[in-house]
């Protein structure tokens, strides 16, 4: 596998220029087609007592205001992308987290920051991450908070033998092979020879891809936080792993392990579902 199409969100309301030249960064390492990407919509008309409250000009008025801002974006990606790599520009006015699902069928790789600031939360202008992981049918590369380039060095695979986790390992195979430290880590209170062998089952796959990996076991912490923590402290530069959740009345419900992952801001992350 190769990644020769990687779409890179940008938030509307968010400092972009770190994530662009992340972006970049990665498309150049593979070559790879880099496609800019922001949206933001209108939000709808309000319910109140009474009816609904509608008022046109000024739902025109917010179009425009997304329309120019979209336009600002696109000039600064084409700006910081240069002509160093192949780009393509999608701006959007519509939901940001269906747009790039929609937009992920013509990526092998999904680049976005953490969602911050002020729209953070807010479904209109900023992506909804797990509903995008869980969605997407794509690997997401989320960024450490500002993050403008990627040393590749120490990867830590957070393993646990599910169809999600499989699906990592494979969708993340470019990574795992620049990397020259792979270690493949599984949470577990009480490992079996069960456990061992799925692990040594993923060393010996990826050795036949040419990635050297060690196996590891550690304990189960209560907040599901062991993965961030083993990350922090191997120092590792990127966390690859498969994210697990369920859909309960429309909303995504995350595990601790996965959670603890998507909220840490000072790792890059790589997750499949």
């Amino acid at each position: 596998m190769a990644y020769k199409s990687i779409v890179l969100n940008l938030d509307i309301d968010g400092m972009v220029a770190p994530v662009i030249k992340l972006g970049v960064d990665l498309a150049r390492r593979f070559d790879a087609r880099l496609i800019g990407l922001s949206a933001a919509d209108v939000p709808p008309p309000i319910v109140m007592e009474g009816g609904v409250a509608f008022d046109g000009e000024n739902m025109l008025r917010q179009r425009k205001n997304i329309e120019r801002r979209l336009e600002d974006l696109r000039a600064e990606f084409e700006g910081l992308a240069g002509a160093t790599v192949e780009t393509e520009w999608r701006g959007r006015v519509g939901n940001p987290t269906r747009s790039l699902i929609d937009s992920a069928r013509v990526a092998d790789l999904i680049v976005t920051a953490s969602p911050e600031g002020d729209s953070s939360g807010n479904t209109h202008r900023s992506t909804d991450l797990g509903n995008l992981i869980l969605q997407a049918g794509r690997p997401v590369f989320v960024a450490s908070t500002n993050q403008e380039n990627i040393r590749i060095n120490k990867v830590l695979v957070g393993w646990k033998d599910t169809r999600e986790a499989r699906r990592a390992v494979a969708d993340a195979m470019p990574f795992l092979q620049m990397a020259k430290e792979v270690r493949i880590t599984t949470i577990d209170d009480d490992a079996t020879d069960e456990t061992w062998n799925s692990l040594d089952d993923v060393v010996a796959l990826l050795s036949f891809h040419g990635v050297k990996a060690m196996a590891e076991v550690f304990p189960e912490k209560s907040d599901g936080g062991t993965i961030a923590d083993v990350a922090d402290a191997m120092r590792a530069d990127l966390v690859i792993s498969g994210a697990y959740g369920h859909s309960r009345f429309r909303e995504w419900i995350f595990g601790g392990a996965t959670r603890s992952l998507l909220e840490n801001d000072r790792l890059n992350r790589v997750m499949s579902n």
